[in-house]
């Protein structure tokens, strides 16, 4: 079954209390970032549904009261983080319908009623319309128009067939740029990590997965709408800060602190505009929710592996992930 099916399927199995009312995303780490789009455009668009994006073991800790027959509960893992697999069983043991996004069967997917296999943003080889990313934000939308009608459904389809085209095209466009990124920034003790809006989620993953996973480089990440309520007082002319500018109603926001880090900053202050990457292709009614879906496997296969290859990092080992106890 598709998106569209199993969203149809749910909202009809559910009629009995209302169909589908609230939808909550679950996940943990770069994969609860994922879902940032997807709540972003609930949480935006919908007058009806609620969207909650919670982490796995903060809901399996404290699950929020709402969550109930006419929940949907949508949860990703790749490969079956305990913490989410243990969220999965939390959602279904409160009524609620479950789908897993997964790259490798495991548990989760004996749990969750529906399952979804998606491209790991991280293959250069995958189609970049079926990340976790892309399949949690179309199901949003598909949520959003089975229950209440949502009046740019055909352009929002139109526009994921665009986002693998425009994601490899953009590749090619920033190479040279990231580049030179990397090489100002080969020696930085700490990586400032700003966005706001619909590229909030992306700016996270940047920080959290990328900088300081990945890389093991301290990495805060900062609101643009909230940088001027705090953190600009640590700019000078060494700071290192690498700014989203998105598309959509908050891009304004953006624009100011770039304003700002321009003047105050110096030459570790880098901007990386939606509309170098091609999202300004997407018709703008829809655009601001394809943020993420071009910006966050950018941050990932282009930025972190250039600066990955300048500080001679390989990217795939970790201090504690996989060998500490933190249970």
């Amino acid at each position: 079954m598709g998106i569209k099916e199993i969203v149809e399927a749910i909202n009809e199995e559910r009629q009995s209390v209302g169909g589908i009312k609230n939808v909550v995303w679950l996940a943990a780490g770069g994969s609860y970032g994922g879902f940032y789009p997807a709540h972003y455009f609930l949480d935006q668009e919908s007058r009806v549904i609620r969207s909650k994006n919670i982490t796995s073991n903060e809901f399996v800790k404290a699950p929020p009261v709402f969550v109930g027959e006419n929940t949907l509960a949508v949860v990703c893992s790749m490969r079956g983080t305990p913490e989410t697999i243990e969220a999965a069983k939390v959602a279904k043991k409160r009524g609620a319908a479950t789908i897993a996004l997964y790259i490798d069967e495991s548990e989760l997917t004996e749990v969750c009623d529906y399952k979804l296999n998606y491209d790991s943003v991280a293959l250069d080889d995958s189609d970049f319309s079926k990340t976790n990313a892309a399949y949690g934000l179309l199901m949003a939308m598909v949520v959003m128009d089975t229950v209440e009608g949502y009046e740019h459904m055909e352009t929002a389809m139109q526009s994921f067939e665009k986002v693998d085209t425009l994601y490899k095209q953009a590749v090619i466009d920033i190479r040279t740029k990231a580049i030179k990124w990397s090489l100002q920034n080969r020696k930085s003790k700490s990586i400032h990590i700003m966005g706001s809006g619909a590229a909030y989620g992306a700016a996270y993953i940047f920080s959290i997965c990328n900088i300081m996973e990945m890389l093991q480089i301290d990495s805060p990440t900062v609101n643009s709408c909230d940088f001027f309520h705090g953190p600009f007082e640590v700019i000078d002319e060494e700071t290192s800060v690498f700014l989203l500018m998105g598309e959509g109603g908050s891009r304004p926001n953006d624009e100011r602190a770039a304003r700002f880090l321009q003047e105050f900053g110096g030459e570790k202050v880098f901007v990386l505009d939606s509309r170098d990457l091609g999202l300004d292709k997407i018709d703008p009614k829809v655009a601001e929710h394809f943020n993420h879906l071009i910006f966050s496997p950018i941050l990932n296969n282009v930025f972190m592996r250039e600066l990955a290859y300048q500080i001679k990092k390989d990217y795939t080992t970790r201090t504690y992930m996989w060998k500490a106890a933190y249970n």
